[in-house]
């Protein structure tokens, strides 16, 4: 685990449009709040810890396009997909990484839908966004702030808990998050998936994406999709489960830690 800064080391949060948002994040806020979309961006949004699946897909959008799957294994996910708020001392910000990109560009967020910057919604971008259960998303959040040192010390589970249902946590209440989204579905060019839908079946969940997408793909290159994008791939490719990434320590948890779920229907919610 490397020397954290002390500005690094369990900030406390800070208020954005009354979000709270870890603290390097919210110092780089006006050129969140001021980034400039383009027509052709993705932009892939979750709560916390509910769509690691649908970054995946996102980190493979090269196969998707049926190009070469070596493309998906140059660059950490974080990079190939930028967290659009991520910002941290000695890194460049997210919003940086992606204003040199010049390709078509699929971009990751956990921001409320009132916070998203305007130019999302004045370039209509395609948004995909998916939920998951708010009681599978507590624990796994809670073993994410023990072992991501930007966040606030979690304290106990009991302790946690109670921030989180109280939404004082690192991007708000869980029914904030997901039912803004869900409401702004009707306006916005907006596809909504369930992560407990990714892991029931998801063949049929990137074939949604695909049309949604108006992407083709051929029965080879949908396998490939399958393979490269399963939990335990994901889990075990350096490239995807962020070990590189830096202010986290993955002995205390790993990114990705188990991939499971106590409900299996998108009907429980």
């Amino acid at each position: 685990m490397q020397t954290l800064p002390d500005e690094f080391n369990r900030p406390p949060l800070k208020l954005v449009g009354g979000m709270p948002i870890i603290g390097p994040f919210a110092d780089n806020w006006e050129n969140v709040e001021h980034f400039q979309a383009r027509a052709d961006d993705l932009l892939i949004s979750t709560y916390p810890k509910s769509g690691e699946y649908l970054h995946g897909y996102g980190n493979n959008t090269d196969i998707m396009c049926t190009r070469d799957m070596a493309e998906s294994q140059k660059a950490a996910i974080f990079e190939r997909v930028p967290f659009l708020e991520c910002s941290g001392p000695g890194m460049p910000s997210a919003t940086e990484i992606l204003n040199k990109q010049d390709f078509p560009r699929v971009i990751k967020t956990h921001l409320q839908v009132d916070v998203l910057p305007k130019s999302f919604w004045d370039k209509k971008c395609k948004v995909i966004y998916v939920a998951r259960n708010a009681k599978d998303v507590a624990v796994s959040y809670y073993h994410f702030y023990r072992m991501a040192f930007g966040h606030p010390d979690p304290g106990t589970w009991d302790e946690f808990l109670n921030s989180y249902m109280e939404g004082n946590v690192a991007f708000g209440r869980w029914s904030t998050h997901v039912k803004g989204w869900w409401k702004m579905r009707q306006q916005s060019d907006i596809l909504y998936l369930f992560y407990e839908d990714m892991l029931e079946d998801p063949r049929r969940e990137i074939q949604k994406l695909l049309k949604f997408m108006k992407w083709e793909i051929s029965d080879e290159v949908m396998e490939k999709i399958l393979k490269y994008t399963s939990f335990q791939a994901m889990k075990n490719n350096p490239m995807a489960n962020y070990s590189t990434f830096p202010f986290m320590d993955h002995s205390i948890s790993p990114f990705m830690r188990k991939g499971t779920t106590l409900f299996m229907s998108s009907n429980q919610y």
